[in-house]
């Protein structure tokens, strides 16, 4: 019914005849409706329904190119992930928006530029809320910039940038404003799932559940619960329900494989994320948690290729750099891990938190592999200013100042990283050492009773 009309990969239709000069006016506002860009974005539809997903994501292209107004086709093309971060930027680069519509080619920048550099997305954000207060009623500026998909937009930002805590704070606050607002609901779950709030995930998945129970979102919210509480074979069921209901939402797909995962299944994990990055080519989350599974393996050469398959679909995000210094790490490249990791934290905000200490001690244990000692030292206190406090911070920063023969520093820290894990092998067995080199220079120093000293030293 919708025709015969031909497009080509770069969303150029090839048959003209189509409706190419048809427009209605929908109840009598300024805007009307481009009936080809209509056609095309139903043919979108049909063949995302078919699962020819080629098909679809060149008509959707098509749509957007005919009428840059027909949003419900970048949002299906961006939110399912059918184009990498170099496709969109090329797309939005081939539209054409007339002079009253600067705001929304503002926004639609806005959506593609998640991983960017921050200075880059704020600067983004401040060009939108600029074109929203140009706009010809001061009032239409006003609600532009607190507008929900906008804030939306801010919101997926932070989650990205894994400022948690931010991002909860925003979405909690439009959900009051706007309890159906399914996207930010999404934003939502997965920040309360990282931060560990189980009984907002239990409130909003009974919530979920009662109202949509046929959408793949409700039952998608009951397995982020069961993954919260460490109850992965329950998350995995529904996880799975999630994606029975609607086979093209991705983080479902994600979600399983995250849970075959934690219960270390790394064949049906890597299933459940060939899945994913077959049925969303944009989305480098899967490719990059295959080389995940890989590091876990030691198949380090098949980690780095996966790695940088992720980086060609998503080149910014800098969890992609950090996972190629693991790479860089575990094969002795100790230089080339350091200017990864670097680069990793060039590409964070400015003002680092708890996601990127990993980061840190990583660069840390890379630079005292090269001996230079000052620098890992500093990068290990960076981290250990985190509430994390992980063990690995403690132990490389005793160990470095061993390396230096700053034994009480060295006694100290090996202290507090037996505190976390008392039955750590490699922290008691240099706590030893460390304990017997500091006695030993002791008594060279004081003979008689500098032994007892010491030790009475080392005991307070």
């Amino acid at each position: 019914m919708l025709g015969d009309a031909k497009v080509d990969e770069h969303g150029n239709v090839l048959d003209h005849d189509v409706g190419s000069d048809i427009y209605f006016d929908k109840d009598a506002e300024d805007h009307e409706i481009n009936i080809k860009s209509a056609l095309c974005f139903l043919r979108g539809k049909a063949y995302e329904a078919l699962d020819n997903r080629d098909l679809a994501r060149q008509w959707y292209k098509a749509a957007v190119k005919a009428d840059p107004l027909c949003y419900e086709a970048i949002e299906c093309l961006v939110d399912n992930y059918m184009l990498t971060c170099e496709e969109e930027v090329e797309l939005l680069s081939s539209l054409q928006f007339g002079e009253e519509d600067g705001w929304l080619s503002a926004f639609y920048s806005c959506l593609v530029t998640k991983h960017e550099k921050e200075y880059l997305v704020e600067a983004k954000f401040k060009e939108l809320e600029q074109e929203a207060c140009s706009i010809s009623s001061s009032s239409s500026g006003e609600t532009m910039k607190n507008n929900i998909d906008v804030l939306v937009c801010k919101a997926e930002y932070y989650h990205q940038s894994g400022e948690y805590q931010k991002c909860f704070k925003l979405t909690s606050s439009l959900l009051e404003r706007d309890p159906f607002h399914l996207k930010c609901t999404l934003v939502h779950l997965a920040t309360a799932m990282e931060l560990g709030h189980c009984n907002d995930l239990y409130l909003l998945a009974c919530n979920l559940v009662k109202d949509y129970p046929q959408k793949a979102l409700s039952w998608f919210a009951v397995g982020c619960y069961y993954y919260c509480i460490k109850k992965y074979d329950q998350a995995r069921r529904y996880f799975g329900k999630a994606t029975g209901l609607d086979g093209a939402f991705p983080p479902a797909w994600i979600g399983t494989g995250i849970a075959y995962a934690a219960q270390e299944e790394g064949d049906q994990a890597m299933a459940a994320f060939r899945t994913a990055a077959r049925l969303f080519p944009g989305c480098h989350l899967p490719t990059l948690y295959m080389g995940m599974q890989y590091v876990r393996m030691h198949n380090f050469k098949l980690a780095e290729q996966f790695f940088t398959q992720a980086k060609s679909i998503c080149p910014s995000d800098p969890l992609i750099h950090n996972e190629l210094g693991v790479v860089a790490y575990n094969m002795k490249e100790y230089r080339k891990a350091v200017q990864l990791f670097e680069l990793t934290l060039d590409h964070t905000s400015s003002s680092l938190n708890e996601m990127w200490e990993p980061t840190l001690v990583n660069l840390g244990h890379a630079l005292r592999k090269l001996k230079e000692y000052q620098k890992a030292v500093s990068y290990y206190a960076k981290a250990l200013t985190f509430p994390t406090k992980s063990l690995s911070a403690f132990a490389g920063l005793a160990y470095t100042y061993h390396l230096m023969d700053d034994f009480e520093a060295a006694i100290n820290y090996y202290h507090k990283a037996l505190w976390l894990k008392p039955d750590d092998q490699f922290c008691t067995d240099m706590l030893t050492y460390a304990l017997e080199s500091i006695c030993q220079i002791t008594a060279r120093r004081k003979p008689g009773r500098g032994l007892l000293t010491a030790t009475g030293g080392v005991t307070c």
